[in-house]
């Protein structure tokens, strides 16, 4: 007899069908890369999205490069930033699923490598990574923006007591210099070659916030583990999507000014928030602040919206901002608030049009974004109708942890060779499958969030 090959491995059936009741995008993704090689996988999420088409978009992409550039400027040479700028217009793409932390964090690193390759794999100079920098310096037992994973030990990053720690916020807590001391404590001579020497290279520097020191630091351990400079990351953060809500309104017509200002559109768009907070996806959104963030003190601050104003609750003296076009705006600029997650991605990705890379989580709340503006829309306004066409395509993919390692990165980045380590970990993703890496998508597989989903549903 002759014998029946085995047929392709095919995804798990029963996890495609829970993430298709909310991210069939994603679900293509995956079916399109299931056997091929991450490295491929990762080309596949860096490749075209179409042009803005409808007036908002346009007017939003036009922002998002403006203050694109600026970044670019403080951190590249003119004419690499136009390539820069040039390469994201055709492939608009932002890893967005990082939190604010050194690149020695196991899944911060795995992120961001992912996004290296998809940059490789399409031939671009560089690569955006968001960064989000509202989270305290230590957000549970150790954990956070302050403190060092290296494997057997943790280190104050920045030498700040575990109550500060605890209190500031990283885009806001500074100045701060790194902690020598304990940082000459803990390596040796092939620490001192991979990422120590890196770090302790900016032992006399003062930096402005923790996130300033972050961003330069990861800018800094990037550029040794890489010296070929095949692409770069540019690190960006809230404080720049707080830049491009600003741009938003600077007119009282443009869209956001108008579902923001107008009661009548914000009652709209309120609703449209509440009904998807309590539809049966609703545990995907974070509901934590009205809009924006407040900044006081070196912490980031929840706000509600009472009688006009957005104020801390039951802080009778803390952040109190008219909700009014020209009041945000400068508070924005001032650096008084930060837009919230739903603002953040409106403006950095979905009415721009950028493809917005990130967690498990973030593929369902941007999902929901989605359908929240789309349901806030007038379309008996011609702009409006033209967005919501162009809204039926999701820019929306899954990103962190399909690389998802389990040694440390100290241990792994002592097993790779000095200044080609990530070059050298390409060759290795060329070879291992999409479906090996997520060891058949055991992640979403043991996600509570897509679990009571599957159930709810009884998928």
């Amino acid at each position: 007899m002759t014998a029946v090959p085995d047929p392709t491995p095919a995804p798990p059936a029963e996890i495609l069908a829970v993430l298709s009741l909310l991210c069939p995008e994603v679900v293509r993704d995956i079916e399109q890369n299931w056997n091929a090689p991450v490295s491929e996988y990762a080309r596949h999420l860096w490749r075209p999205v179409a042009r803005p088409a409808s007036t908002p978009a346009i007017a939003a992409r036009s922002i998002l490069r403006d203050v694109l550039q600026q970044r670019l400027g403080a951190v590249m040479q003119p004419e690499e930033a136009a390539k820069a700028i040039d390469d994201f217009e055709h492939r608009p793409v932002i890893q967005s699923g990082l939190h604010c932390l050194l690149l020695m964090d196991r899944i911060t690193f795995d992120a961001l490598l992912l996004a290296w390759l998809g940059a490789v794999e399409n031939g671009l100079s560089a690569f955006v990574a968001f960064m989000g920098t509202t989270m305290t310096m230590e957000t549970v037992g150790r954990e956070g923006p302050g403190w060092l994973d290296v494997g057997d030990d943790k280190i104050n990053l920045f030498g700040m007591g575990r109550h500060k720690l605890c209190r500031k916020s990283t885009c806001a807590a500074g100045p701060v210099s790194i902690n020598k001391r304990a940082l000459e404590a803990v390596g040796d001579e092939t620490d001192a070659r991979s990422w120590l020497g890196t770090l302790l290279a900016s032992q006399d520097k003062v930096f402005g916030t923790a996130a300033d020191a972050l961003t330069e630091l990861n800018e800094d351990l990037f550029a040794n583990w890489d010296r070929s400079g095949r692409a770069l990351p540019i690190f960006i953060d809230d404080r720049l999507a707080a830049s491009a809500m600003a741009r938003h309104l600077d007119h009282e017509d443009s869209l956001l000014a108008r579902l923001l200002t107008q009661p009548a559109r914000r009652q709209r768009l309120d609703h449209a928030l509440q009904e998807a907070a309590s539809g049966p996806f609703g545990r995907f959104l974070p509901n934590a602040t009205d809009y924006f963030w407040g900044i006081r003190e070196e912490r980031v601050r929840k706000l509600v919206l009472e009688n006009g104003r957005l104020i801390e609750p039951d802080r009778p003296h803390g952040v109190s901002i008219p909700f009014e076009r020209l009041h945000l705006k400068q508070a924005l600029l001032d650096g008084v608030l930060l837009p919230n997650l739903f603002l953040m991605f409106l403006v950095l990705a979905i009415l721009p049009r950028v493809r917005a890379v990130g967690g498990l989580r973030q593929i369902g709340y941007v999902a929901l974004f989605h359908q929240i503006l789309l349901a806030a829309l007038d379309e008996t306004a011609l702009d409006e109708r033209e967005l919501a066409a162009e809204l039926q395509v999701r820019e929306n993919a899954w990103g962190m942890r399909v690389i998802d390692e389990q040694i440390s990165v100290r241990e792994q980045l002592a097993s790779l060779p000095e200044g080609a380590l990530f070059p050298d970990l390409l060759r290795q993703y060329r070879l291992r499958t999409f479906a090996e890496t997520t060891e058949d998508l055991k992640l979403v597989r043991e996600n509570a969030r897509w679990r009571k989903i599957g159930r709810a549903f009884g998928v």
